[in-house]
């Protein structure tokens, strides 16, 4: 098993560095948050352990990003911030778990174990999994909310369901007459081109999250990355 921590405190590197390797556990490390990003993407640990309070840049902006990249590590947060406000921000912004300082290293080795077995287990699934998560968004399918950056999003009932649409075929043109259906199923009162509104609102939304919802004549909808360097 190989883990990233993401930890400034050099004596907790030190320790951790040594306990887990005597648990056949490998720690690389990594000190400043702006290095963890490519650190992360060159070693491609089994998991991530990740300090919140860090050098150049906060913990949640490294996990942020993570997720931003669609990377799918497992995270788990060791931290000294152990309000449940810290937990929630932590959780929601994409960690798999959290554990606060100070801690039982036996309870930090079965939490790692207990992540790379749940990571090993989801990997057969993955394929699919990745197509409810496109760019900066992410679909919980369990709840039906997307998120932008860990955020939840706010959207009406017609809105989220265009968005389910287009989240479950990234990348790809989805016919307006297919979209309609999906957006206001056996409503036979309602015109085809209510679509064209629920779109815009869509599009108002998006703004600034790094996707644009693109109109393609004669083929429909997609939902696609800005352009890097587009304004927002």
């Amino acid at each position: 098993m190989h883990i990233l921590l993401v930890e400034d405190d050099p004596a907790m590197q030190t320790s951790l560095q040594r306990a887990l390797a005597r648990r056949g556990i490998h720690v690389s490390l990594c000190a400043d948050g702006l290095q963890a990003i490519p650190q992360w993407q060159a070693l491609q640990p089994d998991v991530v352990v990740l300090d919140l309070t860090l050098p150049g840049q906060d913990g949640l902006q490294v996990l942020e990003h993570l997720r931003a990249l669609r990377a799918t590590t497992p995270v788990l947060i060791l931290t000294a911030r152990s309000t449940v406000g810290d937990r929630v921000l932590g959780l929601n912004a994409g960690a798999d778990d959290y554990l606060a300082k100070p801690f039982d290293l036996d309870e930090l080795e079965a939490r790692l174990r207990a992540l790379e077995r749940r990571a090993q287990g989801a990997s057969g699934a993955s394929a699919q999994a990745d197509h409810d998560s496109f760019g900066t968004l992410r679909l919980d399918r369990a709840s039906g909310a997307i998120y932008h950056l860990g955020l939840p999003m706010d959207f009406t009932p017609r809105e989220r369901a265009l968005m389910h649409a287009l989240l479950a075929r990234p990348g790809q043109a989805i016919a307006k007459e297919r979209l309609y259906e999906l957006v206001f199923p056996g409503e036979v009162d309602v015109k085809y081109e209510a679509i064209e509104v629920v779109v815009y609102r869509l599009r108002k939304k998006l703004s600034g999250t790094g996707m644009d919802l693109v109109t393609l004549r004669g083929l429909g909808y997609l939902l696609k990355p800005t352009p890097s360097g587009a304004a927002a």
